[in-house]
Parts: structure tokens; C-alpha cells; sequence
């Protein structure tokens, strides 16, 4: 017996039906909310956060992310800035400080929806390095590619122009040192290796600085939640 033209077309359609979107081989079993469908968990795991744009509400993410808490990564051991050495009088004695960088980077984001945790921690090492730079008295910077990347370099650079400006007119005590803004800056790139995951499209670290502060539209300055890693 043999299947018509007919048959043989519906079964194709039956097939596509419940077959996963990404792969076209496996059966779809994970409704995918970013996608609007359901996709096959084999692909949910390797896509997430690479290909696909995880909303953070997703419960397969929140319990991958509990995985990734429980199971943390080792660093490589050319990772960047892992050498230096961070005086801990400080990041205490700059508290507030570190607190305003992630403030800005965290209302930074929120305007800039697509930028991701592996963009924030470009921009971060890159200013950092441009003020390891300063501190041997040689003015050398070398903004990250990409315009996100770019845009935030420059939000950052504003912001430490308009607190040095500050500290000027007001004549304040203690001048803030091309030093004290490289250590900060190593501190939150490493809180951000720490609490990011990694991949592509990741925002963990985003959404973890997000979390300092109250989500309005109009993020409000207040003093450091940040847990020290």
C-alpha cells in the first residue's frame, strides 16, 4: 500500500507542525516566550541568551540561572584586570561613588534595551584600561566597537567629567584620583564576570544592577545595596 500525493503532503504538515522551529528535527515540547511558540528543550538550552532574546520572566531562564548560581564558572586565567590588586580602604571609602557608576550604567540600560552583559563589561574594561593608562601620566583611550558600546564608553566619561567639574567649582577636599576610578571600575568588572553568565545576550549583570535600585522610569540616585563579591 502506498501513501497518495494527498497523504504524503499532510503528513509533512503534521510533521512540521510539532517539530521544532529552530531545529526542524526535534519535538517541540518548551513554549519559547520570546519566540511565541514552542521549541524543543535541546534548543532552549543551547539558544538561550545566544540566539534567542530571553525574556527575563522566562521560567526555563530563572531556573537555568538558579543552575548557573549553583554551579559557578571558572574564570580563564588571561582573563583581563584579574592581576591587579584593589586597595579594599577603597571601595569603601568610595562607596558612593561606585554606587553612581552603577546607577548610570544600570539608567544607561534601561534606555538601551539591547545592550547586553558582555557590552557593559567591554565598556567597563575598556574606560577601565584607559585609566591604567592615566595613571602613568599618558593620556591614551580606545573606545570599544559597536555603537551601544560606544554610546555607553562616552555616558561614562561624561559622567566622571561632570563629577571632576564638580569637585572644582566646589573646591572639595580630597580630590578624586585617576587611581580611585580604576579600582572602582576593576571592583565592577569583576562583580560583573561573577554575576553574569556569559553568554551572548546575557543581562544578568544588568538586571542584577538594576536591582540596586528602584525600577521607575526615572531611576532615582540612593546610597549602594550592592553587595561586595
Amino acid at each position: 500500500m502506498t501513501l497518495d500525493a494527498f497523504e504524503i503532503g499532510a503528513t509533512q504538515r503534521i510533521l512540521l507542525t510539532v517539530s521544532c522551529p529552530i531545529c526542524e528535527k526535534r519535538k517541540e515540547q518548551r513554549f519559547c516566550l520570546a519566540k511565541g511558540e514552542k521549541i524543543c528543550a535541546v534548543c532552549c538550552g543551547k539558544e538561550r541568551e545566544v540566539t534567542i532574546d530571553c525574556p527575563v520572566e522566562c521560567t526555563y531562564l530563572i531556573a537555568a540561572h538558579r543552575y548557573e548560581d549553583e554551579h559557578p564558572r571558572a574564570l580563564p586565567a588571561d582573563t583581563p584586570l584579574l592581576d591587579v590588586q584593589i586597595p579594599r580602604d577603597t571601595v569603601h571609602i568610595h562607596q558612593q561613588l561606585m554606587a553612581a557608576f552603577a546607577f548610570t550604567i544600570a539608567k544607561f540600560c534601561v534606555a538601551h534595551h539591547d545592550a547586553t552583559d558582555t557590552d557593559v563589561l567591554a565598556v567597563i574594561e575598556a574606560f577601565a584600561e584607559t585609566y591604567k593608562t592615566l595613571m602613568t601620566g599618558i593620556y591614551y583611550e580606545k573606545p570599544p566597537d559597536g555603537v551601544v558600546r560606544r554610546e555607553l564608553y562616552a555616558t561614562l566619561t561624561g559622567f566622571v567629567a561632570e563629577i571632576k567639574q564638580a569637585q572644582a567649582q566646589h573646591g572639595t577636599s580630597g580630590a578624586l584620583k585617576d587611581a580611585d576610578i580604576f579600582y572602582l571600575l576593576v571592583f565592577l568588572y569583576r562583580m560583573g564576570l561573577l554575576r553574569t553568565n556569559g553568554r551572548l545576550r546575557s543581562r544578568r549583570y544588568i538586571e542584577f544592577l538594576r536591582g540596586q535600585f528602584p525600577e521607575t522610569k526615572e531611576l532615582k540616585r540612593e546610597e549602594s545595596r550592592i553587595i561586595m563579591p
